[in-house]
């Protein structure tokens, strides 16, 4: 390789490096990061160059499967890069490598030859099936021809090459994105030691105290037939990835654990379905349902919608938030075992799910509940959404009997809607009458497509007479989380920070201290055990006598409530919401509800989703100025019909009832 005439594009600039062995670096308007200690690809050359070793060079990979290359077709496919990704630039063609996809010799015609020129890459590569016509092509600048060996495993897109005398290192390259919500804990990426590591990206923008958020290339993708292939995914750090500490939130746990060397099964299924992991984002301290205002060991995340000031709930956090956020984030997984998925997608005005009991494996994942802990997903389309359900919800990662205490978990993918649609007087109508407005059109639309009957009744009067009785059940589900809790986290931090710290209690948020004073009667096998068969026997009534199944509809009837604020915002700043009568605190229940909706499905193992229908005004008291805030509705259907429930929602937005929602600060 050699340099050609020079051209206008930027140069890059190096800003620091990573004890990983990476780099980052600005390079026009961007901000980059290079791994560099696993390149992508080393390529065998025989390199001329002027470069100081420890620069790197700006490279694209041009993949081209026409047998003879011109000045259109490179042009198109620039073209195509520019319009399709956020990390590559016209700057990365400070070097070009065209690599031929197809079988065969191809050339390279004059007019491709002029258009390189005119572009003027300071080092050209061309795949070895272009050799017999390069020689005659008669290029301004030298260009090298790669040996056909070394060219796999080389997607196209952007890189920054290495150079050595005697081999180029073809490294993965990633946006910086500045985490400006603080949503994140930190960004990730794969270290690419096929070990399928993950290493933390410890560089944050300092001037503002934001984390930065490595994303590659989407280009890298395009050949990747993979059903999630390039989607970027935010994880809540309850979940286990290789290479990393799970805190759970808690820097007192992540003090006295260790990286985990296995990443969770059902995280590693989005890894080898093409996804890709770009950060372990903030959470309520151990899942716990905690106020914002009750954060201690980190700054609480922040909402996009409305004033920058409503709250994100708890615990997934930052997983409903970031996605309302960046628009580089396609989704982010989250756990839900109270409410943790579904409120947060209601403040966010996202769409998220707590699915069936048992749907996803949760090992490697720190428990809050066991019996009741579940998996979900958020995103920004309905579309999107159901693809990713669809494809990370498989029957070889469902959680056995032994550990839901239920009934082996089937989940049909079918069209047999429901007949009824039961309107949970409750907790509805919604405390806002414009919300309660955008709610009745959207019930309006549903029964009409879907020719069910609205039925208006009061779920303590569905379980009433239940067996066992709703007091016992919400006992045994208290019972369930706790112990699971104390037994696997609980106690094992108390003992180890005492045996580290002169028999010191371990610096936790308010609700954890309680594991100073645990009743071990309480807390014994046999009390799990018997909570389990306790609630088993309510799933088994409930879906005998509430929501079950018939030969025309996977679940007979659906439910509908609000797991979000009636309609009225509630604040990040607890003054926000006591001194202001047009607001409202999180997870009150009415005082007509003989418990809080959120349990239902908790306790009777049904699938619960929450999904964004519109958006209402409010006036802030903190930009005193007319700001929105996003309408959602949670629907309730029985264990086992999560995908019968997408496919209405994707009929619905197929009909134009359910839309994609924006990021930043209004969501329509």
């Amino acid at each position: 390789m050699a340099s050609a005439a020079p051209t206008k594009r930027s140069a890059w600039k190096k800003i620091s490096s990573t004890p990983e062995g990476g780099v980052a670096f600005t390079l026009g308007e961007g901000t980059y990061f290079a791994n560099l200690e696993y390149p992508k690809a080393l390529l065998g050359l025989s390199c001329k160059t002027t470069s100081n070793p420890n620069d790197i060079v700006p490279f694209t990979i041009i993949s081209v499967q026409d047998s003879t290359v011109t000045a259109s077709l490179l042009e198109g496919t620039i073209a195509k890069y520019l319009a399709g990704d956020d990390v590559f630039s016209a700057d990365f063609l400070e070097g070009i490598y065209i690599a031929y996809n197809g079988s065969g010799s191809a050339s390279i015609d004059a007019s491709a030859v002029s258009y390189l020129d005119s572009i003027a890459p300071s080092n050209l590569l061309l795949d070895a099936a272009f050799s017999a016509s390069a020689a005659k092509a008669g290029f301004k600048s030298h260009m090298t021809i790669v040996p056909a060996s070394n060219a796999t495993a080389l997607p196209a897109g952007p890189y920054a090459v290495s150079v050595e005398p005697k081999s180029i290192a073809f490294n993965v390259v990633y946006r910086l994105y500045e985490d400006e919500y603080r949503d994140f804990l930190y960004g990730t990426y794969d270290t690419n030691d096929g070990e399928g590591t993950h290493s933390p990206l410890e560089l944050f923008f300092a001037k503002k105290w934001y984390p930065y958020i490595p994303v590659p290339s989407r280009i890298y993708s395009w050949s990747d037939s993979r059903p999630l292939a390039g989607f970027r995914v935010a994880i809540k750090d309850l979940y286990d990835m290789k290479g990393l500490i799970t805190s759970g939130g808690s820097q007192a746990w992540a003090t006295i654990t260790t990286v985990a060397n296995e990443t969770a099964p059902s995280i590693q299924r989005i890894v080898d379905l093409g996804g890709v992991l770009v950060g372990k984002y903030k959470l309520a301290q151990f899942a716990s349902g905690a106020n914002p205002w009750d954060w201690q060991d980190e700054q609480y995340p922040w909402n996009p919608r409305g004033d920058g000031y409503l709250t994100c709930s708890a615990s997934s956090s930052g997983g409903g938030c970031s996605v309302a956020a960046y628009p580089w984030l396609d989704y982010a997984i989250g756990s839900d075992t109270g409410s943790s998925m579904r409120r947060p997608a209601a403040v966010s005005g996202t769409y998220g799910n707590r699915p069936s009991q048992g749907m996803i494996t949760l090992d490697h994942v720190l428990p809050l509940g066991a019996a009741t802990d579940t998996a979900g997903v958020f995103s920004r389309n309905v579309h999107d959404w159901v693809h990713f359900a669809k494809n990370w919800y498989t029957p070889d990662l469902h959680q056995p009997p032994s550990v839901t205490g239920l009934t082996p978990l089937e989940i049909p993918d079918n069209t047999l809607w429901p007949k009824r649609v039961k309107y949970l007087t409750d907790y509805l109508p919604l405390a806002n009458p414009a919300a309660e407005a955008i709610l009745q059109t959207f019930l309006g639309q549903l029964t009409g497509i879907f020719n069910m009957t609205l039925e208006k009744v009061a779920f303590s009067s569905i379980v009433n007479g239940s067996s066992p009785s709703i007091s016992e059940l919400v006992s045994t589900t208290s019972v369930i989380a706790s112990l699971t809790q104390y037994w696997e986290v609980g106690k094992p931090l108390v003992e180890a920070w005492a045996a580290l710290y002169d028999g010191r209690y371990p610096p936790v948020d308010s609700g954890h201290r309680s594991w100073a004073n645990v009743n071990a009667t309480r807390y014994s096998q046999a009390s799990y055990d018997a909570a389990l068969a306790t609630k088993r026997r309510g799933v088994d009534w409930f879906e005998k006598e509430v929501l079950y199944s018939t030969p025309e509809s996977c679940s007979e009837s659906i439910m509908v409530w609000d797991i979000g604020t009636g309609g009225l915002p509630s604040f990040r700043e607890e003054d926000l919401v006591t001194n202001n009568s047009a607001a409202a605190f999180l997870a009150q229940v009415p005082a007509r509800a003989a418990l809080s909706g959120a349990t239902i499905c908790p306790i009777f193992g049904c699938v619960d989703m929450t999904i964004p229908i519109g958006q209402v005004p409010y006036y802030s008291n903190v930009t005193y100025h007319v700001e929105y805030m996003p309408v959602t509705v949670s629907v309730i259907a029985k264990r086992g019909c999560d995908f019968m429930l997408w496919n209405m929602f994707e009929k619905l937005a197929d009909m134009g009832v359910l839309k994609e929602v924006k990021t930043g600060r209004t969501a329509f």
